[in-house]
């Protein structure tokens, strides 16, 4: 039997196609599926709830409609696809439906004109007059063809889930067969000669067109859109997956360039007219670049574009397939952006680690200064780097290192903002890092240059300092994107005091390896300086014994106190920050000697940063005067600048060139043997020799004392004694010595 319907308007599947993509919303699609592909009535649609789906089967998925019962009718079954149970529930989802909403809560004559809407725009859209006049009875006439028909359903089954009532009730759609229609029919079931009788046929059933199979990938996805444009780049079909990613209904764009969719700058340019010729000219093109929807919001986009052409070869327009990529953008984006990101990080760790290296090898402080500058400007990182030697009570500048830059350049970079701030710029966080971006930094590289050509950079500044003193700043400047964040500032808070310690490692070692030394006297009157305002307020001197270094900001004073008592020199000390802890250590004829704590700067600490040894301070009368010696090759007016930096009321009074003495070990020895009695030396070298000062003791003092015949408490005194002559020899205090014991002691 012929299936044909002998009315029905929609003949085939292209004729039902081009009713989809007529279909400007999803709610028409759906409406035009559930009539089509599931056999629904308007009646029905209208009273349909997503609570009616069932799955009846898990693995594959398959679904089933418990169709309501209307028009004083009874419920039925019907199947449902799962590509249209997918698109049911997408549209249940994004409309905010309950299980018992309904999901066309219009009534069933609005269904049937919004299925004849559909129709009229197919008829325009595909040139098919005959389309205008599909209705819902000819959809399901259309489900009853596709299948009985395409795919050789059971008639029963059909006759069931489509609610006919009987099998007369199919008469209307059923035409008598033609000959051809009866041989092709029986015909596919006889076996063809030399097949093996004993083997099953292979069942044959409806192929699924390519057209269907592109439909279902579209249907699939949001992201994914196939147009028509006709020969001359214009809108020609538009359809529903179209409509879902642009945003733009048929009749809003057909007829409509395809410059549409792409941003002005590229339209601009002329990419659209190119892709289409290029797509001509080698039969096919694919781009990936920006475009844009309805709303102006942009996304990325791969399109391929492929020429159509009728059977004589001659152009007719192109299908173009585009596809939203922009999740993929995004997370390729990302991953580039993290990857310059570290490549960057990791190239700033390597200039850092150059400046390193280059301390190891410098032999001077100017050497230093130049070659930091070098190792940070030798990569990209930065494009240059100088050193600033300033003089901060003077305000000006003693000395400039740079690279990458000519000194007399450095002035224009440099913010006015930073003339009148101090070297050690603290900020609200702690940092000493200072920045200032948009300046006029030049390209790095003359070969890419142009004249007068500039670009927006960033100046960092750090302090290099050791402890208080503070002998320059370094700033680095780059036009590099995202330079000087946290941890950029940090290494360079790193760098400022490695450039520091250096400094003052160099001055140090110079002044121990130097034969001549230059001996200074400076005066301090500054009140900032515990000793001084304690001299002046209670009129007391203080004069040094020693001072011992205790960390890089602490030291410990031995002093020698006349004119005041120390508790009033205590009380006084009690209400300033930088004196930490002090007591009384022996009561003299003449005064007392007593022991400070200072924690922060003071004179003596300021002049050993830089490399400068204190050999004798008195303080009287509000004035101290400290003795000092620093290499031959010092900078004098850096090592003043520093101290007038911390303590402006200071200077230098006073400074002559000397040869250091060397004594030898045997002068050392000769000098220690004329202090030391014949038992000091005795008790010394059978304690040493006995074991007394291993860790742990291998005699004790008492076997000791038994084998050289003395007391316990005689072997301690002089045990005690010789020790006090062996340690001021060895630290070679005059001030502490007399006229020498007795040979008698």
């Amino acid at each position: 039997m012929s299936l044909e319907a002998v009315d029905s308007t929609v003949r085939s599947r292209e004729h039902y196609e081009s009713l989809l993509d007529a279909a400007e919303t999803y709610r028409e699609a759906l409406v035009v599926q559930l009539c089509g592909d599931v056999g629904l009535r308007p009646t029905e649609l209208a009273e349909l709830r997503i609570d009616h789906v069932e799955q009846v089967r898990i693995d594959p998925p398959r679904y089933l409609i418990r169709v309501p019962a209307v028009d004083d009718g009874s419920g039925r079954t019907a199947y449902l696809p799962t590509r249209v149970e997918r698109e049911l529930r997408r549209y249940a989802r994004s409309n905010g439906l309950s299980p018992d909403d309904r999901i066309f809560p219009v009534t069933a004559r609005r269904l049937q004109m919004l299925v004849s809407d559909v129709a009229d725009r197919a008829s325009e859209l595909a040139d098919q007059p005959a389309l205008a006049d599909v209705s819902t009875s000819d959809l399901r006439q259309y489900f009853l063809q596709s299948a009985l028909v395409d795919h050789a359903i059971n008639p029963r089954v059909v006759k069931t889930v489509g609610g006919w009532q009987s099998f007369e009730a199919l008469e209307a759609y059923l035409a008598e067969p033609t000959d051809a229609e009866i041989v092709d029919a029986f015909g596919a079931i006889e076996r063809p000669s030399g097949v093996d009788h004993g083997q099953p046929e292979p069942r044959s059933g409806a192929a699924v067109s390519d057209d269907s199979v592109i439909r279902l990938l579209l249907a699939a996805s949001e992201r994914y859109a196939l147009l028509r444009l006709d020969a001359d780049g214009y809108v020609e079909r538009w359809n529903r997956s179209a409509a879902s990613l642009f945003g733009y209904r048929a009749g809003e764009i057909v007829g409509t360039h395809v410059s549409t969719f792409y941003p002005d700058a590229a339209v601009d340019d002329g990419d659209p007219e190119r892709a289409l010729s290029t797509a001509l000219e080698e039969s096919g093109h694919e781009d990936d670049g920006w475009r844009v929807h309805k709303d102006g919001s942009r996304f990325r986009a791969t399109e391929v574009i492929s020429p159509l052409r009728d059977d004589r070869g001659r152009h007719r327009g192109f299908a173009v397939f585009v596809r939203d990529v922009s999740a993929s953008h995004e997370e390729l984006e990302s991953v580039r952006s993290r990857r310059q990101e570290l490549e960057a990080r990791y190239a700033v760790a390597r200039a850092h680690r150059a400046v390193t290296q280059s301390l190891f090898e410098s032999t001077s402080h100017e050497d230093i200064e130049t070659t930091t500058c070098t190792a940070l400007t030798d990569g990209r990182v930065y494009d240059c780097a100088w050193i600033d030697r300033a003089t901060v009570s003077d305000r000006h500048t003693e000395w400039r290192a740079s690279s990458g830059i000519q000194p007399d350049g450095v002035d224009r970079l440099v913010p006015d903002r930073w003339r009148e701030e101090e070297p050690v710029a603290i900020d609200d966080d702690g940092e000493t890092v200072s920045v200032a971006t948009d300046v006029p930094l030049e390209t790095a590289n003359e070969d890419e240059r142009t004249d007068g050509e500039t670009g927006d950079g960033a100046v960092a500044r750090v302090p290099l300092s050791y402890g208080d003193t503070v002998y320059g700043t370094l700033s680095v400047a780059t036009d590099r994107s995202g330079a000087f964040d946290t941890d950029e500032r940090r290494w360079l808070e790193t760098i400022g005091r490695l450039v520091g310690y250096a400094i003052a490692a160099v001055r140090r070692r110079n002044l121990l390896l130097s034969d001549r030394v230059v001996e200074l006297e400076l005066a301090c009157r500054d009140d900032d300086s515990f000793f001084v305002a304690a001299s002046r307020q209670l009129g007391c001197r203080f004069e040094l014994d020693s001072l011992v270094p205790i960390s890089e900001s602490t030291q410990l004073y031995y002093l020698r106190l006349e004119g005041a008592s120390p508790a009033a020199v205590f009380d006084l000390a009690a209400d300033d920050p930088g004196v930490e802890d002090c007591r009384l250590v022996e009561t003299r004829e003449d005064g007392w000697r007593v022991e400070f704590v200072i924690e922060g700067s003071s004179p003596a600490l300021t002049l050993t940063e830089y490399g400068v040894t204190v050999l004798d301070a008195v303080t009287d009368g509000g004035k101290t005067v400290l003795t000092a010696e620093c290499a031959a090759d010092a900078d004098l007016r850096t090592i003043v600048a520093g101290l007038r930096s911390t303590f402006p009321a200071s200077e230098l009074i006073g400074k002559r060139e000397v040869e250091r003495t060397v004594q030898t070990s045997r002068e050392f020895r000769e000098g220690l043997e004329d202090r030391l009695t014949d038992r000091q030396e005795a008790s010394l070298r059978a304690a040493y020799f006995g074991g007394y000062y291993d860790w742990p003791r291998e005699s004790t003092a008492e076997e000791i004392a038994d084998a050289m015949g003395v007391s316990s408490p005689t072997l301690h005194n002089h045990l005690r004694k010789g020790q006090h002559e062996l340690l001021q020899t060895f630290f070679d205090d005059p001030t502490e010595a007399d006229a020498g014991p007795s040979k008698s002691d």
